[in-house]
């Protein structure tokens, strides 16, 4: 279950990044369905390689060295895409989700628990067969750094894992409203209620004090 979405030890990569108070609560490579298109770019190309090479063209020296060129380029692509998927990472900690990518030029889109306002969860046809999931979060800001987050891996997992952070934040901002107010209340009253000392409503049997002669300075 949700113990094949963490890591014990966070990457360097994602540790950097978190606050002192902060903790982790799952780190997350993207799904390898991220590499099926320039693996099959590459197994495709090759082939093609293979079969005019073989035929078309066999006594066509040069025009089979661009062929295999091309090959190399597509190879090359994928070798890259490989390196960027083993160095970005989607985060969850206690107080923000992440996404890491970049290899050469570093980015990091982060998106506060509190201002989520809402995250859908989809899964394709492909992403049911092959595991995966996309999540799109929504926030109160027109501008928002991270938004769409393609081939998650464990998306059921995780997805419980964010809500639950989402309401439990949720929850303690309530907890602490409503804390606040019961304080508040509770100095109202103490504002609100007479002391024994106060000149202007003293004891006495209906609540209300009389000024007489010798504290008026005059005769009533």
């Amino acid at each position: 279950m949700i113990r094949t979405a963490t890591t014990r030890s966070d990457p360097a990569e994602v540790d950097k990044y978190l606050l002192p108070k902060e903790d982790c609560v799952a780190t997350v490579r993207r799904h390898p369905a991220v590499l099926l298109a320039p693996t099959a770019q590459a197994v495709g190309g090759l082939l093609a390689a293979f079969a005019l090479t073989a035929t078309l063209l066999r006594n066509h020296g040069p025009l089979i060295w661009i062929v295999w060129g091309l090959w190399g380029l597509l190879m090359l692509r994928l070798v890259w895409e490989a390196i960027n998927w083993a160095v970005d990472y989607f985060v969850i900690t206690s107080k923000r989700i992440l996404l890491t990518s970049g290899v050469f030029t570093r980015s990091v889109a982060m998106m506060p628990l509190t201002k989520v306002t809402d995250m859908s969860f989809r899964r394709s046809f492909a992403g049911r067969l092959l595991g995966y999931g996309e999540f799109v979060v929504e926030s109160a800001g027109q501008d928002q750094a991270l938004r769409t987050i393609d081939h998650i891996p464990y998306p059921e997992e995780l997805y419980r894992i964010v809500c639950g952070k989402i309401f439990q934040d949720v929850a303690d901002d309530e907890d602490l409203a409503d804390d606040e107010l019961t304080v508040q209340g509770m100095n109202m009253d103490l504002l609100l209620e007479p002391g024994p000392d106060d000149p202007i409503t003293k004891p006495g049997s209906d609540d209300t004090y009389v000024l007489g002669p010798d504290e008026s300075g005059e005769d009533l």
